[in-house]
């Protein structure tokens, strides 16, 4: 049941940062849950090796270099799924901070 719910927080996180940054495209609720799952299984398995193996330049850029892992993984989401489209690189970091601080507010929310 909770991963349920954290999926449909993920979709409709994905939806308010597609109304919010422009260039960040859904064609429909399965692009959406497709790419949320996708992104879950990035940030579940991929994400962590990246960070172990960058840990030095991210200790050197305070952490700067952490958020381009973010960005990188968003973007190659947009790459793999179909119908998320994210037209450039300053359009996925807008929306990784985006996702991040809205993902952020609505766990918050179920939690309580």
């Amino acid at each position: 049941m909770k991963i349920i719910t954290r999926l449909a927080i993920n979709v409709f996180t994905l939806y308010i940062v597609e109304y919010v940054v422009p260039g960040f495209k859904l064609s429909g609720i399965w692009s959406a849950t497709v790419a949320a799952i996708v992104i879950g299984i990035a940030n579940t398995f991929i994400r962590p090796i990246l960070q172990i193996i960058t840990l030095p330049i991210s200790i050197i850029t305070f952490g700067l270099f952490a958020l381009l892992i973010n960005v990188s993984l968003l973007y190659g989401a947009s790459l793999l799924v179909p119908g998320f489209e994210i037209e450039n690189f300053l359009t996925a970091i807008i929306a990784s901070i985006a996702l991040s601080l809205v993902s952020w507010f609505l766990a918050r929310l179920a939690k309580d």
